[in-house]
């Protein structure tokens, strides 16, 4: 693979945006009070607070995953369980970690193109009260989800009425919220607080950040204790000004807003540039960063001699094409023509 073309394999894999790099740079003086006792994670505390409301109260940790499970740990004791579309990250791609280390069980649903519905999690919302069965705690659902999808505003308030409702909580993982947020138009506030959701996993990595995600506790309560749930879960960063500086670069001047606009806008160019290609079958709606689609297996190999990007489902020869922050309209356009001629 030619290292001057950068791939569709995922936002994971694209570089630090400048302005976190800067940030970084400029924290680096002196000597700071280290496991958040210093004044740049008090700062992005209260950046978090202007996003998500006063009363949210945030927790930065290293990875995604280890969020979504302090997230379940805060939430569930241990014969609750978490309700989630079976295409959830939590499900496919944590390594079993909500069930090894939350110790809590996953009661998965199949659902069209990943998003859950009030129905759905009625469904699974069951043996209440039955001490031979785990008891419901928590919905969870993905924002983007992991089929590139975006619940609208109105759908997150119905889930979250829904569960309420039932008397459980909403948790959302949002490793791409910037994208959902950016593809709907509306703010970070929009689509959790306002929502009605109680947890989120706020994602940075994928948008732009060196390393970081952050857990924004928005029910009153659910943050009592979690210093120690996240320091028991190996999460305590030491340096944390080094986590504390890229968050508030990114939540300074829109950075986390241009970067998802972009990594969106090129998905969209993707998808118009091959959509009618012969042989080339979109499956998905694109609706954030990321196209999926069906092509001839020939052609998906000769394309990866060329491009990183992953078989997403290798029975059907489905493929995912992931853009980011940094993907230009170059990259677009170079990767489109090169699908046309694998196809030929």
């Amino acid at each position: 693979m030619s290292g001057a073309r950068r791939g569709f394999a995922s936002d994971n894999a694209a570089t630090i945006h400048p302005e976190v790099l800067a940030a970084i740079a400029a924290a680096n003086t002196g000597h700071a009070r280290g496991y958040g006792e210093d004044p740049f994670t008090e700062a992005v505390e209260r950046r978090f607070a202007e996003h998500f409301g006063a009363h949210a109260r945030t927790f930065l940790v290293f990875n995604g995953t280890a969020a979504n499970v302090l997230c379940l740990r805060a939430a569930c004791r241990p014969w609750e369980a978490v309700i989630c579309a079976e295409t959830a990250h939590l499900n496919v791609d944590e390594c079993g970690a909500p069930e090894a280390i939350a110790g809590v069980k996953l009661l998965t649903v199949p659902s069209e193109h990943g998003k859950l519905t009030p129905e759905l999690v009625t469904r699974l919302h069951s043996r209440v009260g039955d001490e031979h069965a785990v008891q419901p705690r928590l919905v969870s659902i993905s924002q983007c989800t992991e089929l590139g999808t975006v619940y609208t505003v109105a759908e997150l308030r119905a889930l979250a009425q829904t569960a309420h409702d039932h008397g459980l909580l909403l948790h959302l993982d949002g490793a791409r919220l910037g994208n959902a947020a950016a593809a709907l138009g509306v703010s970070l506030r929009a689509v959790t607080t306002d929502a009605g959701v109680d947890l989120v996993s706020f994602g940075g990595t994928k948008n732009g950040l060196l390393a970081g995600e952050a857990v924004v506790v928005l029910a009153p309560g659910l943050a009592d204790g979690f210093p120690y749930l996240r320091k028991q879960s190996l999460q305590l960063a030491s340096k944390m000004r080094f986590l504390a500086v890229q968050f508030d670069a990114l939540l300074r001047d829109d950075l986390w807003l241009r970067c998802a606009r972009q990594a969106n806008a090129m998905a969209s160019r993707l998808a118009d540039a091959v959509g009618d290609t012969p042989g080339v079958t979109i499956t998905r709606p694109v609706q954030a960063n990321a196209v999926f689609a069906t092509l001839a297996v020939e052609a998906t190999r000769r394309l990866q001699d060329q491009f990183a990007f992953y078989v997403w489902d290798e029975s059907r020869g489905e493929v995912r094409w992931m853009c980011a922050w940094d993907t230009t309209e170059e990259d677009v356009d170079a990767f489109a023509a090169a699908v046309t001629a694998a196809l030929r």
